[in-house]
């Protein structure tokens, strides 16, 4: 047995309460968490959660709403940027917390935790020049146009990237007036309960609200309930599906990222000194379980082979183990469902006339292998563009790069799908990147890089089933709010 599984073994569970109208509530019905890396560890346990203590959130959120509006924008930024400095020192034992509880590796679940100090500086410094009315030109009289705050804003978060991901919209919420109630994923709830426990009690009670429970119920009644105004909902497109139609009975505003199954295009001049290693992170980082990761290949028939050998080779180097290891650099499948589907993916792909490739190192045992959700990097070629491998949401370790023989072609491949997240194209004719990002049909085109996530100044979403409305950026933060006219306007001859 490693060091690090050891200390794995001794570390202390961590309870994860609700946070209701300003007090953590008491445990009931504990449901344990697992560590997917060592399903024989319990890593904490979150209550099961009921629809009275989701009515209870939404109603302490509702109650803290008109006070919280009421403050300046100025004073909220100020308050939201104080209650999360108050918990920056914890910062590192919250990474591991989310590396046990999610699998990936410790440094990518710094980054995850990093990332909602990221979204709250940039919406604190957004704030101070934000415009919050205007005057439009208007003969005839006089108009105003003001934003107003929204009221209850629920949150429903995956689990894959849980606290950046539930920050994107958390941050923007609160500086622009709105409460905010947050549902985790049962699978990775912990570090982000605590991110948010931990805000939450320099905050006025009731403003930043932490649930949990059944998706299927919990959810459906965030979603549904009257007092909430607004939904942000990032997970699966049939899940999504379910939580539009039962926002639609209260006309709510949605924001949904549904997925995606992001092409990368190489194009036959591209470096592949930068371009095999670009790519790789893209495909493998968070062993494949981000939305904007790359989930498909398409190299130009000249460069096929070449492409196939380099990525291969450095595919070959990837160490996957227990994400606290610091000589892994993948980790875990998160989800026992996550886990199955992939493996399906892979038994499907290994009975067609494609050809999988397994590539990677282990650096646990082949029973502490076999007490994980470890799958090594897999490698399709020789598959047909319709096969199943390529046209679904892999969410793994697995990736099939495809040939094509024009451009044309490529773009037309690229754009046969029901998502349009993100996509890349490598190339070193940038000018002419640029004519051709603009055919493909994605929320996102990248040139020369594929970031399996998208800086928080820039907007972020998707076309197709990859999502409605955009995150990230001014445009997150526009989006919390309703505009109200104010007119004295006399429309010309009328009075």
């Amino acid at each position: 047995m490693s060091t690090v599984q050891t200390k794995l073994t001794n570390q202390q569970q961590y309870e994860g309460a609700m946070y209701i109208n300003g007090r953590a509530l008491p445990v009931q019905n504990p449901i344990p968490i697992p560590n997917p890396a060592r399903l024989t560890e319990v890593v904490g346990t979150i209550p099961k959660g009921s629809i009275a203590e989701c009515h209870m959130a939404i109603e302490a959120a509702q109650a803290a709403f008109p006070a919280w509006a009421a403050l300046s924008i100025h004073e909220r930024a100020r308050t939201v940027a104080t209650a999360y400095e108050a918990f920056m020192p914890g910062m590192d034992d919250r990474a591991v917390l989310l590396s046990r509880e999610n699998g990936k590796t410790r440094i990518e679940a710094w980054f995850d935790c990093m990332g909602a100090k990221r979204c709250v500086d940039y919406y604190v410094n957004l704030s101070k020049d934000f415009e919050l009315e205007w005057e439009p030109p208007a003969p005839n009289g006089r108009v105003v146009v003001t934003r107003k705050p929204m009221g209850v804003a629920g949150i429903i978060v995956p689990w894959n990237a849980p606290v950046l991901l539930a920050y994107l919209g958390i941050a923007p919420a609160l500086i622009a007036g709105n409460t905010v109630v947050v549902k985790p994923s049962n699978f990775v709830p912990l570090a982000l309960i605590d991110t948010v426990r931990l805000m939450a009690e320099y905050l006025p009670p009731g403003v930043l609200n932490v649930i949990t429970g059944p998706g299927a119920a919990i959810g459906k009644e965030l979603a549904s309930h009257p007092l909430v105004r607004r939904m942000i909902f990032t997970g699966s497109v049939e899940v999504g599906k379910q939580v539009l139609l039962d926002a639609a009975s209260t006309v709510k505003r949605c924001t949904m990222e549904l997925g995606g199954n992001d092409p990368a295009i190489v194009l036959p001049d591209a470096n592949l000194d930068t371009a095999v290693p670009g790519i790789l992170r893209a495909v493998f980082t968070g062993a494949g379980q981000i939305c904007y990761d790359v989930k498909r290949i398409y190299v130009q028939k000249d460069i096929y082979s070449q492409f196939v050998k380099c990525f291969t080779e450095a595919a070959d180097e990837i160490v996957v183990g227990n994400g606290l290891d610091p000589n892994v650099t993948m980790g875990s499948i998160t989800t026992k469902e996550q886990y199955n589907f992939v493996n399906d993916l892979i038994a499907e792909s290994k009975a067609g006339s494609g050809k999988v490739t397994v590539v990677g190192k282990k650096a646990v045992s082949e029973e502490e292998w076999k007490n994980g959700y470890f799958i090594l990097p897999h490698i399709v070629t020789g598959v047909d563009h319709r096969h199943r491998v390529v046209t679904c949401e892999q969410f793994g370790p697995i990736i099939p790069i495809i040939s094509f023989d024009t451009e044309e072609e490529a773009v037309r491949l690229a754009n046969d799908s029901e998502f349009g997240l993100a996509s890349s194209i490598w190339t070193e004719d940038i000018e002419h990147a640029w004519e051709l990002a603009r055919k493909i049909d994605a929320g996102t085109t990248f040139v020369n890089t594929h970031a399996v996530a998208s800086a928080v100044d820039m907007p972020f979403g998707g076309f197709k089933w990859s999502g409605l409305g955009r995150s990230h950026g001014v445009i997150a933060l526009e989006e919390q709010y309703e505009l109200q006219t104010l007119s004295t306007r006399k429309l010309q001859g009328g009075n």
